[in-house]
């Protein structure tokens, strides 16, 4: 008779607060993935990254400073086009706004730096400062990178450290090393970059 008055076990009900918990962390993982700028290019990277070597090499061979100096303006111009190309094709393949609230946050964060280095290049030519060019650039193209990224996946502002540390060395190190470290910081590691974000992140 005693095996009659025996209840199966049951399940301890799960608490509501469970629930609620698991709910909160789905909105904000599904929050923090809509709010990041997803659409920084991997190949477009690389490609930014070969036109840099080829310019580097080019604009080394240079005997004027005038001339390598236009010739680096000219490869960066280069660069950010096939980089804002990259950047909208990719954009439209995930079937997002380039321009919606992620990328205008990007856009704010890595504007102000650049800006900032096409108006001190101005001021550094005209004093008559042309080897400081090099690190000026690199560290400003990496602190417009660390704060722009600050929108994107994680290992773009570790990019952008890079090319600050880089620009850090090109500031102290010999004049004769600032195309060298352009090339290194602007080539070498825009690929490496690049070919890590395209693995990872998609193209």
């Amino acid at each position: 008779m005693a095996s009659l008055h025996q209840l199966p076990p049951t399940r301890q009900p799960v608490g509501l607060h469970h629930h609620a918990m698991d709910n909160l962390r789905y909105i904000r993982e599904t929050m923090e993935r809509a709010g990041e700028f997803t659409a920084v290019p991997g190949w477009g990277g690389v490609a930014m990254g070969c036109i840099a070597v080829a310019g580097g090499f080019l604009a080394g061979r240079q005997r004027h400073p005038e001339l390598w100096l236009a010739i680096w303006i000219a490869t960066a111009a280069l660069g950010l086009c096939i980089g804002l190309l990259a950047m909208l094709r990719k954009a439209r393949a995930a079937g997002d706004e380039l321009f919606a609230a992620p990328g205008r946050r990007f856009a704010l964060g890595f504007a102000p730096p650049l800006a900032a280095a096409v108006l001190l290049t101005v001021v550094l030519v005209r004093a008559g400062l042309p080897a400081a060019l090099p690190g000026l650039w690199l560290l400003l193209y990496g602190a417009g990178v660390v704060t722009g990224g600050a929108y994107s996946v994680r290992v773009v502002p570790v990019m952008g450290l890079c090319f600050m540390a880089t620009g850090v060395v090109a500031l102290f190190a010999p004049s004769g090393w600032g195309n060298w470290l352009l090339i290194a910081g602007f080539g070498g590691g825009q690929i490496l970059f690049g070919a890590w974000i395209a693995r990872r992140y998609g193209g």
